[in-house]
């Protein structure tokens, strides 16, 4: 079954020709370029790649698939990844009919209990969900976001054959095995299923808003969570302008480089300081208030990184701008990033190569995607596996720099991070945060003692009472020694139908 649809899936890619690329890469394995050969067999293919298109064409799971590998140039390669950007998560909308049934059915109402209207045509309907506009019967207006009916279960089945996929690309080892392409669909499958659970989005929309209460023009739509389930989600809506659309910025008098510098701290106080961080920050996905305020919607895609690889980043980050490469360096191998039996001069060397061409240029000559695929080619050449919980930071940074850029083409990211890094590392890598991390740790174990102690008793106890059982030998049950000859004939029956049913299916292809 995952074979026939990774063949059909690879027809649709031939026909985009958006094989062509990873067939013929000096990496690609020898059996997958045998594959791609086969999945292109007697089709025309356009002279120039549409991987965005074909995509699209496979359908909701690949559109989510080919976002993520947008951040993977290293995968992908960088043409791909210029024309992946471009993939847009939109596809024709499901009949009202349809919407009005999900809604009733989740929430075992009728509609008119929840909402005094609601518009049949969406404002948004993407692979996953749609957005209708409603007025509530306590008159608030609201968006009304509903999955796509029988959504979850074409996405359990593409993802599954997604991994069966990255498993045997992976068993070929090599390049694919450091490029960890089951982590990758790994990481795809966490990010889907917390998208397909919509109380999960309303709880990350909820905790990212009590975050950025105290980032000044940067804002979260209210949840209501009375008309919130798995499978819909209802929250304040919002009127503004969409960021892209710099004309109507400009006629509502907005200061564009204030927005765009807003943008980018924004995104680092979210990632550095909470280390919890919208993860889809595209175009549609942001709009600005009359007052200039930054409000961001769709939160199924959020990004989580723990406190001590927030403070590898920001020492990455501070190094990159400053020109620190040696710090940099031995931050990526006291992270483990790096192997050990590499040099950690030669990585450093490695690192100025790419870091010392975007200091003091604006991001229109020089880009943060240009500067991670310099990154990508070092960690292959030191033998650097991937780190899946990376990409989605990589991903977002690149979204991020191409909101700035259009918003502000002359702004320098890189200055823009700089004090706010700087800052960030003197609170939480100076002296008197250490002091406070060692008492923290220490009062932390001292607390730990009591409950440490009466572990011990549990498992040594006091002599006296009951003595403990000597442990038993394991005995095989009657029952289970018979099953096993019955289990293997089943299994032979199986495998053979299966033989059977495949002999009969290439039949029916010839």
């Amino acid at each position: 079954m995952h074979t026939l649809r990774l063949l059909r899936w690879g027809r649709v890619l031939a026909r985009h020709g958006a094989l062509r690329i990873v067939e013929t890469g000096r990496n690609t394995p020898a059996p997958v370029r045998r594959l791609f050969r086969l999945a292109r067999f007697g089709t025309l293919q356009p002279r120039e790649p549409d991987y965005s298109r074909a995509f699209q064409a496979i359908g909701p799971a690949a559109i989510k698939l080919g976002q993520a590998l947008a951040t993977r140039p290293d995968l992908v390669g960088e043409e791909a990844v210029r024309n992946l950007l471009t993939l847009q998560d939109s596809l024709p909308p499901v009949p009202f009919r349809m919407i009005r049934q999900a809604i009733e059915t989740s929430f075992g109402k009728p509609l008119e209990t929840l909402f005094t209207s609601i518009e049949e045509e969406p404002v948004g309907a993407a692979s996953i969900a749609q957005v209708h506009r409603a007025i509530t019967t306590d008159g608030r207006t609201v968006a009304v976001k509903v999955l796509r009916p029988g959504i979850r279960e074409k996405f359990t089945r593409d993802i599954e054959t997604y991994e069966w996929a990255a498993a045997h690309l992976e068993a070929l080892g090599g390049e694919a095995k450091r490029l960890r392409p089951r982590a990758v669909i790994a990481n795809f499958r966490r990010w889907t299923l917390r998208e397909l659970d919509l109380r999960r989005e309303a709880a990350s929309a909820s905790e990212l808003g009590e975050a950025m209460q105290a980032e000044g023009g940067y804002r979260v739509p209210q949840i209501d969570w009375d008309r919130t389930t798995g499978g819909v989600l209802t929250l304040e809506w919002i009127d503004g302008v969409k960021v892209s659309d710099v004309s109507a910025l400009i006629a509502a008098g907005h200061d564009l480089p204030a927005l765009a510098r807003r943008l980018v701290l924004g995104f680092l106080r979210q990632a550095i300081d909470g280390g919890f961080f919208h993860a889809d920050m595209h175009q549609g996905n942001l709009f600005v208030e009359a007052d200039g305020t930054i409000a961001a919607i769709d939160f199924g895609i959020m990004g989580r990184i723990d406190r001590r690889a927030r403070q590898w980043l920001a020492e990455i980050l501070y190094g990159l701008t400053t020109g620190n490469y040696r710090r940099v360096a031995e931050i990526h191998f006291e992270a483990q990033y790096v192997p050990s039996h590499h040099s950690v001069d030669e990585f450093a060397t490695a690192l100025r190569a790419v870091g010392e061409p975007m200091r003091g240029k604006p991001v229109s000559e020089l880009s943060v995607g240009q500067m991670l695929d310099g990154l990508f080619a070092i960690t292959r050449d030191f033998d650097m596996e991937t780190q899946p919980h990376l990409l989605l930071l990589q991903k977002t940074m690149v979204m991020v720099e191409g909101l700035a850029t259009a918003l502000d083409p002359e702004i320098n990211m890189w200055d823009v991070a700089g004090p706010f890094v700087r800052d960030w590392i003197r609170d939480e890598l100076g002296p008197e945060a250490k002091i406070a991390d060692r008492l923290r740790e220490d009062t932390e174990t001292l607390l730990r003692v009591p409950a440490l102690i009466r572990r011990i008793e549990e498992r040594y106890p006091p002599r006296g009472g009951a003595p403990v059982q000597t442990p038993l030998p394991d005995v095989q049950l009657v029952w289970e020694r018979h099953r096993a000859p019955w289990l293997g004939y089943v299994l032979a029956a199986l495998l053979g139908g299966a033989a059977a049913w495949a002999v009969a299916a290439a039949g029916w292809l010839g």
